[in-house]
């Protein structure tokens, strides 16, 4: 039995009807999901390390000294660790892990003798500015910290990066992979 002219025209508007709901199902399901990934990853800003996409953070040579160090040979560097405030409360506080928001950078200079003072040490030209920024979910994989080390304002290669983890991972897994304590 073959459906008539009528019939088809309401078979074919209902298939219509159930195609047009299908369809908004989907897009109400999908499109928020969709646009909360696109929001989220978006474009890696410029000058963001590669694998974690790290950037220095602005005004973070106003932040609180954690503590100076001083890297002996081959590097002879001189080193300051800053912390912002989330990092600066969390040392003082003794909070370990470190929460969520925590940034710290480590700027790094050559040594140098100063002109003035026979044995006094001083910074001479700046080497890299190394930054450690703390997201547990972003960052799982690594500890919940993602890496940046950057020389002259830009980051290095991937495949510097791609060492920072492993050090961190098997030198200062108790410290929650931070190597810094706070400078009495």
């Amino acid at each position: 039995m073959t459906p008539t002219e009528p019939e088809k025209k309401k078979l074919s508007f209902s298939t219509a009807l159930v195609l047009a709901v299908v369809l908004l199902v989907v897009l109400l399901t999908c499109v928020p999901y969709l646009v909360t990934i696109a929001l989220a990853e978006g474009p890696a800003p410029a000058n963001a390390s590669p694998i974690f996409g790290v950037t220095i953070p602005p005004g973070y040579k106003q932040w609180e000294l954690i503590a100076p160090a001083e890297e002996a040979a081959p590097l002879d560097e001189l080193r300051a660790v800053l912390g912002n405030q989330t990092a600066v409360d969390a040392y003082q506080a003794g909070k370990l892990p470190f929460p969520d928001g925590t940034i710290l950078v480590k700027r790094a200079w050559k040594r140098k003798q100063s002109p003035e003072f026979a044995s006094a040490t001083i910074p001479g030209a700046a080497t890299t500015v190394q930054v450690m920024v703390k997201d547990s979910k972003k960052y799982a994989s690594t500890g919940g910290w993602g890496f940046g080390r950057f020389i002259d304002g830009k980051p290095v290669d991937e495949a510097q990066h791609r060492t920072c983890w492993g050090c961190h991972e098997a030198r200062a897994r108790s410290r929650d992979y931070v190597f810094t304590r706070l400078a009495p």
